[in-house]
């Protein structure tokens, strides 16, 4: 039902009014998902069960969270969010976003290179106009699977962030090798070859390990276990990042 309702809206409803509208169009869900059987850690509504896209994540009818962001959610408030620290955020979930930037007690800055992402500021992860250790915390969720020189977005990375700050970062993982082949740039060969139009490789977690390592990181690999009460994954992994 979620996803014949959501082909529904975006066909009748302008894509900048679907955005700045959406928690009043998901209220219309509530009656459909409210239940006892869950509960989104984000938004905090028991729910019957969690929508499944067509992808197979479970995402929060409610408020539009998928599985990564209720974690990245739980990371972030119980572990990483201290008063006063400065955290930069590349293409935040839109959920994420509203909640930090309401946040009086840390600095809040979003970015998106592009449009697709609620933002305020447009950096070049590969350039970033901020000074030298300027943050505390960064968050780098799949990311550099579009970064073609991702060495030189880790090195702005490390650059910008504060001595003892920390990097989350999580991407598209495979087993083995780090795959990409530059002569790949076609919109059909990159989904083909790397499972979406706007990716150029496919990280092993290792070989991501590696190259952070190589850029000057200490580089912590967390690995989660499912939780159907939340709607986790399982194996999850994170890469926990320090200068």
């Amino acid at each position: 039902m979620y996803n014949f309702l959501k082909s529904v809206a975006k066909n009748i409803i302008p894509q900048k009014a679907l955005v700045n509208n959406e928690e009043k169009f998901r209220r219309f869900l509530i009656p459909f998902y409210k239940g006892k059987n869950h509960e989104c850690n984000v938004c905090g509504t028991k729910l019957k069960n969690f929508a499944q896209l067509n992808n197979g994540d479970l995402i929060c009818p409610i408020c539009g969270s998928i599985s990564r962001a209720r974690r990245l959610y739980q990371l972030l408030t119980e572990e990483f969010f201290k008063p006063g620290i400065a955290v930069l955020d590349f293409s935040p979930f839109r959920i994420l976003y509203k909640k930090w930037k309401k946040k009086n007690d840390i600095q809040y800055f979003a970015t998106d290179f592009g449009n697709d992402f609620i933002a305020d500021y447009r950096y070049d992860i590969t350039n970033i106009d901020c000074k030298d250790e300027t943050f505390d915390l960064i968050i780098c969720y799949h990311i550099l699977e579009h970064i073609i020189d991702d060495r030189k977005a880790m090195s702005e990375l490390i650059r910008v962030l504060k001595k003892d700050g920390k990097v989350l970062i999580q991407t598209p993982f495979k087993e083995g090798e780090i795959y990409e082949d530059y002569s790949i740039v076609t919109d059909e060969e990159r989904l083909k070859h790397f499972g979406q139009e706007d990716h150029v490789r496919i990280y092993s977690v290792e070989g991501l390990e590696n190259r952070l390592r190589e850029a000057g990181f200490q580089v912590e690999v967390r690995t989660f276990e499912g939780d159907k009460y939340c709607g986790f994954a399982q194996n999850e992994k994170v890469l926990v990042c320090m200068k």
